[in-house]
């Protein structure tokens, strides 16, 4: 049987288990008051094919995040491993928005996209970058 440890606020305790799940790694990026803006969020998840759907989780203290919701289109890149390139772009706008604790989840609704779905992506795992090997 294992035993499990009583969550005790301790956000490294938390920390620790939430890197245990890996992790895609995105860039969120728009322009906003007529400069490039941008974020990373590794908190990246699909979401629904029928609207299609992807969400994304922002901490409520972010400075970027206020400035990127504001423009009528974000683009997601998911990086590839070497994070120069990217295994997959969407041009997306903002569906809605879900407070959640110290974050948002934001739900972003998809109008184009391209996929490379033969090149690795950049992945995070236990607070490091890592690159994905075949098995």
């Amino acid at each position: 049987m294992i035993e499990l440890e009583s969550v005790t606020g301790d956000p490294v305790q938390l920390r620790r288990a939430y890197g245990c799940f890996p992790s895609g790694v995105t860039a969120v990026c728009a322009w906003a008051g007529g400069v490039p803006v941008g974020i990373a969020a590794s908190s990246f998840t699909s979401v629904s094919v029928d609207p299609p759907l992807v969400s994304l989780c922002v901490q409520n203290s972010s400075t970027t995040w206020p400035r990127l919701r504001t423009a009528p289109r974000l683009g997601v890149s998911v990086l590839g491993q070497d994070q120069n390139g990217a295994v997959a772009w969407l041009d997306c706008s903002i569906h809605s928005e879900v407070p959640a604790g110290d974050h948002a989840i934001v739900l972003l609704r998809i109008h184009a996209l391209r996929a490379e779905p033969d090149d690795a992506p950049l992945v995070f795992h236990g607070s490091r970058f890592r690159q994905l090997a075949a098995v």
